[in-house]
């Protein structure tokens, strides 16, 4: 079994993916679904052959690497390696208080749950702040007989509830409307605080670890999320060591750690299937009736689109982005197009999807490096099986005591 990761574990392995994801850009940076032929595939020949034939199916079955031509099972085998990181060590937590869990859904409360048994820390915790609280059920769920909580949340309306909810359960709590991007979110941060943030998106969770450090608070606990959620359309790394490595890293990138649903209905999959079998068959037009070989990005599109005869979609489709239409189109051979082009891209996909957890491993490790280069102890490890939630890194930070 892996273990979780520490100093100077968290340097070595931010530089053995670093290698790794470097060396092997052209086969994880480009897209299939925007690019009908990808550079590596004249690299890979019989890969490519072998995934191009594969059915829609294959693309989520279970089916294992050495199955595959190469190189596919070596790089699965080295993303893997440099993947694994175990699991924190459960530090118990009392049970929770009657009823405290109403009104939370059970997968989320399953998650504040597991992330609060790995909250271990050398010193006790006088005061938890909960950042982009909600209504501060995780708050609530952390919060002990002589500790205090602050919650900072932007909505009003999640504000109000959340302090009903603690005043019913008569807590010692405090719930602010706070917008923690301002820079007023600092003077709630202090050496008196153990901060927690279960899924704060991209920058807010960016934003934290940079204030929270600044103000010299004790404790931090961060399982980050949406790390393409950011101001610009490159990633500014936060460690010295990952701002002198070579890889350039942009939105797109970003989004391949979060290019999974494990938790999807069939129904959900469905719709997204359909959704994504109709824009690339209305792709494979545009390209024709514009004489152009290039992607043209659609925008989102309700899922009542999805219940239009095909030609009606595709003609309004065309509308929207200023695309015109001639000739006659086989509508009929360009849907069954677009779906033979999807088993294709999600099939060439699955060599992407190689890359996706080491990418996101060396995203938390930037933050991990970061931390220490501020002067805390930090450990790095997971808080719970994959199925419950996928993004299940969890980074615990603590000031020298």
């Amino acid at each position: 079994m892996p273990s979780y990761l520490h100093s100077p574990q968290l340097h070595d392995r931010f530089q053995a993916l670093d290698q790794f994801l470097t060396e092997h850009q052209p086969l994880w940076k480009p897209r299939p679904f925007t690019t009908l032929r990808l550079d590596w595939e004249s690299t890979y020949p019989e890969l490519a052959a072998h995934l191009r034939q594969c059915p829609l199916a294959d693309a989520e079955a279970d089916i294992a690497p050495q199955h595959l031509p190469a190189p596919f099972p070596q790089l699965a085998s080295q993303a893997e390696h440099l993947s694994a990181v175990g699991e924190l060590p459960d530090a118990g937590l009392p049970p929770a208080g009657h009823r405290l869990d109403v009104a939370v859904p059970g997968r989320k409360w399953q998650q504040i749950e597991a992330f609060s048994r790995h909250l271990g820390f050398r010193e006790q915790t006088r005061h938890w702040l909960d950042w982009c609280s909600g209504k501060g059920h995780l708050g609530r769920r952390l919060l002990q007989p002589g500790q205090q909580l602050t919650c900072l949340e932007y909505d009003p309306e999640l504000v109000a509830d959340g302090q009903a909810l603690s005043n019913h359960h008569h807590l010692p709590a405090s719930h602010i409307r706070q917008d923690v991007m301002a820079a007023g979110s600092a003077q709630h941060l202090g050496p008196d605080k153990s901060v927690v943030a279960l899924h704060a998106c991209g920058e807010l969770h960016v934003h934290l670890l940079r204030q929270a450090s600044a103000q010299g608070c004790r404790h931090l606990a961060v399982a980050p999320c949406c790390y393409n959620r950011i101001p610009g359309e490159h990633y500014q790394p936060l460690s010295t060591a990952a701002q002198q490595s070579p890889l350039r890293l942009d939105i797109i990138d970003l989004g391949l750690p979060l290019s999974e649903a494990v938790t999807a209905s069939a129904r959900v999959r469905q719709q997204r299937d359909s959704s994504m079998a109709r824009r690339l068959a209305f792709d494979l037009l545009q390209r024709e009736q514009r004489q152009c070989d290039q992607y043209l990005p659609t925008p989102s599109l309700p899922t009542a689109w999805l219940h239009k005869p095909f030609e009606q979609y595709c003609r309004e489709l065309a509308q929207l982005r200023n695309v015109e239409l001639h000739g006659k189109p086989d509508w009929a051979a360009l849907e069954a197009a677009g779906w033979q082009r999807l088993a294709e891209v999600r099939n060439l996909e699955r060599l992407r999807k190689l890359f996706r957890r080491p990418l996101e491993l060396w995203l938390v490790l930037d933050r991990a490096l970061f931390l220490e280069e501020q002067g805390y102890q930090v450990r790095l490890g997971t808080f719970c099986d994959y199925p419950l939630t996928p993004r299940n890194l969890l980074l615990l930070a603590e000031r020298g005591v």
